[in-house]
């Protein structure tokens, strides 16, 4: 064997495999450090939030159904042991995200200098191999691109199963090195049965392991399967689980798979500009977008040359995989692990994600550094060096974005202004910051877009409705039926409405309409209860208000509900008792509090009476009736100067309350000031 060439390679003396892992490591918390900031987002609150299954960890490995975990265990199942550690606190699951992805980064690293350190690359990639993987590695993980996968939380799933793909990889390359190589065969097999739990993206790995195998490992087919039959057949079996998992999904609900209303062919166009982008933001990560929406393309005459450069790619792939030259197995690594999800399948909810980039990101970068450091040689490092410090900001720079809900969706709706969803979501978080105003015209500009947007029909109308705008608010809940009758929300909404525009009639035929639609729905069962005895029709209201109680026996209205009921039935104790209930559990609910201190001063109770209107005042200090009552009882008691004061409150909150006007003339005829 010939010697070696002089290590040239290198800007500096080479440095050991640690200091390179912890370089990466540091360089990567540097940059996603502002991330531990960023609060739960869109999808993370149906699938931590509102999961139940996270609340133990005997419940994770089922993860509910139409949910970014749905069909993935063992991703459940890391959050479940996120909720036991920290709860609903956000630190835990970021500090879990970040580590996965710079355990991934490490793996990578191992992965690829292994990799150029394999004979058959010949001995021009072997020399340089250490501070090229680190290079590639270091691209990786400070790439923008990646900060969906990382800072996102629910999209670990990615992260997860990308890190259990390089596993899968890096292990199987240690044990066709290792003279004795079950232990990494084992992992091989484990790395591969844990990222099929994880995502369906895994479901390439074996094929690639046997690529791999084929390309860069063994002389001949013959020989894999001579020496490695067991593994590809262990390899192979992780697909039984795999199958199984996604059958359980149910094509998501309906928002993944052949029977989505998005058709195969659209979905297809849609990808080859998909695809294209995600390259192009590879070279150019200046314009990350958080969502991309729905939309698809329908003419192919608008991705024609998006469609004959992948086609040109994919074909030199195959020429590349057949002659068994290592760019195929770039390629097959690009094109494999996007397919599940970028190719002919639909995915109705995201027709593009920049998180699907996560380990496809690996090929592009490793052609990009390989074709460097040909080259530019040894000056390629210092380029290099200084790409890794541009991307690390532009990446602390992005994560900045993920700060509040309110900055990422701003940040989406100017990058993506005809994407309805951003606009809406953007409406909801600008609401829930007291910004309303803003999240009206978010609203407006959603249906402008999306004119038959169920929710944003709603929720436009429910802004409406605050705003002393009934007839407009009215009109909104009327297209929101119209969109989508079988929409029990919609129903219950539009009748919630027509109920305070006194159309009683029609109300009840909302309120039963949503309750055919979905009969454990308890607000329906209390808002038609509130209707019914509106209409006079208390022996049928009864029922519905306790049917409210016993799908939410928290339901504070309902105890409300139901205790005006009994008081009306003559039943003052448990009248009280439900009262109670409703306070209980939700202490500033003025109605309660009015109605028990009303029912309190019937009783002879005078002073938890007092108690209860002084609680209606301190929520709501303009109520003239609890001022009013207020001013009665220091009548009754003699006080009468704080009468007096009480009575001119009750007429400066309500001018016309005869009552008070009434009292105060005759506090003032027998007490003249």
């Amino acid at each position: 064997m010939s010697a070696l060439p002089p290590r040239d390679y290198f800007p500096v003396k080479k440095p050991p495999i640690a200091l390179v892992a912890t370089l990466l490591m540091g360089f990567g918390l540097i940059a996603y450090w502002p991330s531990f900031r960023a609060p739960f987002l869109f999808d993370d609150l149906p699938t931590i939030l509102e999961n139940s299954t996270l609340r133990s960890l005997l419940t994770a490995w089922s993860p509910p159904a139409n949910v970014t975990t749905s069909g993935r265990p063992l991703l459940n199942l890391s959050l479940a042991l996120n909720y036991a550690w920290s709860g609903e606190h956000v630190w835990s699951y970021h500090v879990t995200n970040l580590t996965i992805h710079l355990l991934a980064g490490l793996v990578l690293f191992g992965l690829v200098r292994r990799t150029l350190l394999q004979p058959k690359l010949g001995i021009k990639w072997q020399a340089a191999a250490l501070p090229l993987a680190a290079l590639v590695a270091a691209i990786w993980l400070l790439h923008p691109l990646q900060t969906e996968s990382v800072t996102y939380i629910v999209q670990r799933a990615e992260s997860q199963s990308g890190l259990c793909y390089l596993c899968t990889l890096y292990a199987f390359v240690r044990g066709a090195a290792a003279s004795e190589s079950k232990g990494w065969y084992f992992l091989t097999v484990i790395s591969c049965l844990a990222g099929m739990a994880s995502k369906e993206v895994m479901v390439s790995a074996p094929l690639m392991v046997l690529l791999y195998d084929g390309t860069l490992v063994a002389n001949t087919w013959e020989e894999i399967w001579r020496k490695r039959r067991w593994l590809y057949g262990s390899l192979a079996a992780t697909w039984l689980p795999l199958i199984w998992l996604i059958a359980g999904t149910e094509g998501r609900g309906g928002s993944a798979g052949f029977t989505t209303e998005i058709s195969v062919w659209h979905y297809a166009l849609t990808q080859c500009h998909a695809v294209v982008h995600y390259l192009f933001l590879v070279g150019w990560p200046q314009t990350l977008i958080f969502d991309y929406g729905t939309a698809v393309i329908e003419n192919m005459g608008s991705v024609w040359w998006q469609g004959l450069l992948l086609l040109g790619l994919g074909l030199g792939t195959v020429i590349a995989i057949k002659r068994r030259l290592v760019w195929g197995l770039l390629g097959f690594w690009f094109f494999a692990i996007l397919a599940p999800s970028s190719s002919l399948v639909p995915v109705a909810t995201q027709t593009m994600a920049e998180h699907r980039m996560y380990l496809p990101l690996v090929a592009p970068i490793v052609i990009f550094v390989l074709a460097l450091y040909e080259g530019l040689g040894r000056r390629s490092f210092w380029l290099g060096l200084l790409i890794i410090l541009i991307l690390g900001g532009l990446t602390f720079r992005r994560n900045a974005d993920y700060q509040s809900a309110v900055s990422l969706w701003e940040d989406t709706v100017a990058k993506n202004p005809s994407n309805p969803r951003a606009h809406y979501n953007l409406s909801i978080e600008l609401t829930a910051v007291g910004r309303k105003e803003e999240a009206r015209a978010q609203l407006e500009e959603t249906l402008r877009l999306a004119p038959n947007d169920t929710e944003a029909h709603l929720n436009l109308g429910n802004a409406l409705a605050l705003a002393g705008q009934p007839a407009e608010a009215l009109h909104h809940y009327e297209q929101a039926v119209k969109s989508q009758p079988a929409s029990p929300e919609a129903q219950l909404n539009l009748g919630y409405a027509l109920a305070h525009a006194n159309q009683l009639a029609k109300a009840l035929e909302h309120y039963s309409e949503a309750l055919r639609l979905r009969p454990e729905y308890a607000e329906a069962h209390n808002d038609l209860g509130e209707a019914l005895a509106q209409a006079g029709r208390l022996a049928e209201a009864m029922p519905h208000f306790m049917a409210a109680l016993r799908i939410r026996p928290n339901y504070a209205e309902a105890h409300n509900n139901l205790a005006g009921g009994l008081l009306q039935n003559g039943q003052k104790i448990e009248a009280i008792a439900h009262f109670k209930e409703a306070l209980r559990y939700k202490p500033e609910l003025v109605e309660a509090h009015s109605n028990l201190a009303y029912v309190l001063l019937q009783e002879g109770q005078k002073s938890a009476a007092v108690f209860h209107y002084h609680e209606v005042l301190r929520l709501e200090p303009n109520n003239g009736t609890a001022q009013s009552n207020l001013g009665y009882i220091a009548w009754q008691e003699g006080r009468l100067h704080e009468a007096v004061i009480y009575y001119e409150a009750a007429l400066r909150c309500e001018p016309d309350n005869q009552s008070a006007q009434s009292a105060l003339r005759e506090l003032r005829k027998t007490h003249p000031p």
